[in-house]
Parts: structure tokens; sequence; C-alpha cells
């Protein structure tokens, strides 16, 4: 890798063991300079899997959440000097052979942020077997979002993502949800900022051993993530100020 433009992947990992290695053998050598696996107390032997790989290991002492393991994920990739960062679910729910790809994107600057698309077609996504459920709420709430945002995504909810520096050093993510909605915060915060998203279409692959949250948490991510679109207009209009959208120390 390019040493003037460090890349890091980062992999918030839960209950991975069966999937990681997959994971990691669909990653073109090369791809990264290094890769940060974060383990959020997981009751199997992900962390001596991911030891024995070779991965840069962070084990949490007891399990603090999704967006609580993107943040120890990020904060330390930005302590070891990553100028790209891609995270992606060690579940194998992802195509990581396009790590190489996204991180050319960002280097190149054709975006500041960039997210792996599952869904370009109906039939792709339910034969790739995404649950009706999942692919009606992620297509409503992705048109929802694309029109409030102005942006033109084709999902907000992909766990394949890539970031530049200055996102992460911009976005006030440390006040974000130690859940899941942390995505979604993420994102409405990278457009208030004024950073480019954009996408690359990926397979969908949903198995039994990828991770996936419940349908009553589902919901709940759904409704957190209008009451964060709510609080981004409010915020936009000076009429209630709210820490996502401050900038950090500010």
């Amino acid at each position: 890798m390019n040493s003037l433009c460090k890349t890091i992947v980062v992999m918030p990992a839960y209950n991975a063991e069966t999937t990681l290695e997959k994971t990691l053998a669909d990653m073109p050598e090369g791809s990264a300079d290094e890769i940060i696996l974060v383990d959020d107390c997981s009751r199997d032997k992900t962390v001596e899997l991911a030891h024995r790989l070779g991965l840069t290991v962070i084990k949490h002492e007891k399990n603090l959440g999704y967006g609580a393991n993107q943040k120890t994920c990020y904060r330390e990739a930005l302590k070891r000097g990553a100028e790209i960062v891609i995270m992606i679910h060690p579940d194998y729910q992802y195509d990581s052979s396009l790590v190489p790809i996204m991180g050319e994107l960002l280097r190149r600057g054709h975006c500041d942020v960039i997210l792996g698309n599952r869904i370009r077609t109906r039939k792709e996504a339910l034969s790739g077997g995404m649950p009706f459920y999942k692919y009606s709420a992620n297509r409503a709430l992705t048109f929802v979002e694309n029109v409030w945002l102005g942006q033109n995504l084709g999902e907000f909810h992909s766990g394949l993502r890539g970031y530049c520096r200055k996102v992460l050093e911009t976005i006030p993510w440390e006040k974000n949800s130690d859940d899941f909605v942390f995505d979604s915060q993420f994102l409405v915060q990278a457009v208030h900022f004024g950073f480019r998203l954009g996408d690359i279409p990926v397979p969908v692959r949903y198995m039994k051993e990828a991770s996936s949250i419940a349908f009553g948490r589902s919901v709940i991510y759904g409704l957190r993530t209008l009451q964060t679109l709510f609080a981004f207009t409010l915020h936009r209009a000076r009429i209630s100020t709210s820490p996502l959208f401050q900038n950090p120390g500010g």
C-alpha cells in the first residue's frame, strides 16, 4: 500500500468465528496496510481466530453495542494514522473483494464517503436471501432519507462503508448512539457537514451465520432514524440545537 495514504480496514465483530476467515479470504492481498478487528465481547472464539489470522485485535471486556464497537474502530484507526478507513462487517454478508476499489475511489477524491449498495433490483435482493420485510423497510427508509437529505444513494443501511480521514475528524460521531442507529446518524451528519456520499454495487448475501437484528429492534432502528432526520431539520432551521450536528469541541 501507499504509505502516504495509509488504508486501514476495521471490522466491528460479534460472534464472527464462522465467517471471519471467509470474509478475509475474499479481500485481495495488499488491500490495506492494517486490519483491525474490535470484538464486542463475543461468546465464541472470534478473538482467538483473529489473532491466529494476524489481525490487530481489540477486545471489549463487556458488550457495549454495535455503535460503541464502531467508535473503538475509528478511534484506533485514526490513532494509527489512517487516511482511508474501510469498515466491513466480518459476517460474510458483504463482498470484501471490493475493499481496494472503494479505497481507490476515496483516494482519487470521487467521494468522501462510500457505501456498498446491495439493492439494485427487488429480485436480486430477495433471491440473495434478504427477508421481504427488511427489503421493504430498507427501500422505504432509503427513499425518505434520499428525499429528505437531497441524496441519491441506492441504500442507506449498508455494513460496508469507506471514509476519508477528514470525515472522521469532522463528524462528532463520539456523540452518536452506541446502538445500531449509529450508522444512520453518521450519514445524516456527513450530509450536514457537506461531505459527498457515493455508493458501489455489492451482491446480496444473507445466510444464517450473518448478523441481523430482530424485527422489534428493526422497528426501533427505523423510528430512531426518522428521529435523527427531524433533529437534523430542526438544527438546520435553528429551532433546536442537536449535539449530533455541532463541530467537535464547538
